[in-house]
C-alpha cells in the first residue's frame, strides 16, 4: 500500500540574512563616513589658495610651493598655532574661492586690491607696492623713451597677459576706453607670465605686462628678453602704472584677517640695514641676498 503523501511541509530553516545584515549594514556605514572623511577632510586648519607661477611671490621648487606669500602665511600658521596647507588653482578663481569660503579661507597671489574685488573679500593691509612692467624681445625697439614703455609706445601691438590680473585688467581698460581704444592693439590671454613670454618667442605676442618683480625674474633667467616699467599719462604728469599687493581673506573669518595684518605689520618694520623682512624675503627669492 502507497504511503499517503502528507498535507504539511516541513518549516524551512530560518534565514540568516537578516542577522548578517544587521552586523554588515553598521559596518559598512563606519566603513563609508571614514572614507568620505578622508575624501573631503581639510588638509589644514587654514588653506590657502594661490597661482604658483608668479615667483619670488609663490612657484614651484621640485613639488614644493614656496617664496614670499608662502612665508607669511607660514609665519600667520606659527602665530595662531595652526597648520597651514597651499593649493595651486587658476588666479582667475581665487577670489571666487575665498569668497564662498568651502574650499579655502585666504587667497596669497600676489593680489592686487581693487575695488571690485574688495565687494568680495576682507584685504589684509598692504605690504608690497609694484609697478607694470614690459616683457619685450631683447634688441627690438619698440619704446619711445629709452628708461620706459608708455601705453601708446604700445599701439597696434599684440599684448600678452595673464588672466584676470592687474596687468589683464589696466590692457583691457586701455583698450576698451583708454589710449589705445580703436587701434589694432590685441589683448592675449595666457595662464601665467611665463606662458605670455613663451609666447613672444612663439611669436604669437609682441610683448608682455606683468609685475616687476615677475617680469624680472623671467629676464634673468631668460636671456633674450629685456623688461622695463609701463608708465601713464596722469593730471599730475608721466607716473608708473602702480599697485599694492594685499592677502585677501574670507569675509567671515575676522580672527583670521587680524592675525594676517599683526604679522604683516611686524614683518613691515625696517632693521638697521634699512631692508624690511618682506623685502628681504623678495630677495632671497629673487636668488640676490647675499
Amino acid at each position: 500500500m502507497k504511503r499517503k503523501k502528507s498535507l504539511s511541509r516541513s518549516k524551512k530553516s530560518p534565514t540568516i540574512w537578516p542577522k548578517v545584515a544587521k552586523i554588515a549594514i553598521p559596518i559598512l556605514l563606519v566603513i563609508l563616513s571614514i572614507f568620505l572623511f578622508m575624501k573631503f577632510r581639510r588638509p589644514a586648519d587654514i588653506i590657502v589658495h594661490t597661482n604658483a607661477f608668479f615667483a619670488p611671490f609663490e612657484f614651484y621648487k621640485g613639488n614644493q610651493i614656496i617664496g614670499v606669500d608662502v612665508d607669511i602665511m607660514n609665519r600667520v600658521g606659527q602665530k595662531l598655532n595652526k597648520t597651514v596647507a597651499f593649493t595651486n588653482v587658476e588666479f582667475s578663481a581665487i577670489i571666487d574661492n575665498v569668497e564662498k569660503g568651502k574650499v579655502c579661507d585666504v587667497g596669497a597671489a600676489g593680489i592686487t586690491i581693487t575695488e571690485k574685488r574688495a565687494e568680495k573679500v576682507n584685504f589684509s593691509i598692504p605690504y608690497y607696492t609694484s609697478v607694470q612692467y614690459v616683457i619685450y624681445p631683447k634688441g627690438v625697439s619698440l619704446n619711445s623713451h629709452p628708461h620706459y614703455f608708455t601705453w601708446q609706445d604700445l599701439t597696434g601691438k599684440t599684448i600678452g597677459v595673464q588672466t584676470d590680473t592687474t596687468g589683464w585688467i589696466f590692457t583691457n581698460d586701455e583698450i576698451t576706453s583708454g589710449s589705445l581704444q580703436d587701434t589694432s592693439t590685441v589683448l592675449k590671454n595666457f595662464d601665467s607670465a611665463e606662458l605670455a613670454a613663451d609666447g613672444i618667442k612663439s611669436h604669437l605676442n609682441h610683448v608682455v605686462i606683468v609685475d616687476e618683480l615677475p617680469a624680472k625674474y623671467i629676464v634673468n633667467r631668460t636671456p633674450q628678453f629685456a623688461c622695463l616699467p609701463l608708465y601713464q599719462t596722469t593730471s599730475t604728469g608721466i607716473e608708473p602704472v602702480q599697485e599694492q599687493y594685499a592677502i585677501a581673506v574670507n569675509k567671515d573669518q575676522p580672527e583670521l584677517l587680524s592675525a594676517i595684518n599683526e604679522t604683516l605689520s611686524e614683518m613691515l618694520i625696517r632693521d638697521s640695514s634699512g631692508y624690511n623682512e618682506i623685502e628681504k624675503l623678495v630677495l632671497k627669492y629673487m636668488d640676490l641676498s647675499e
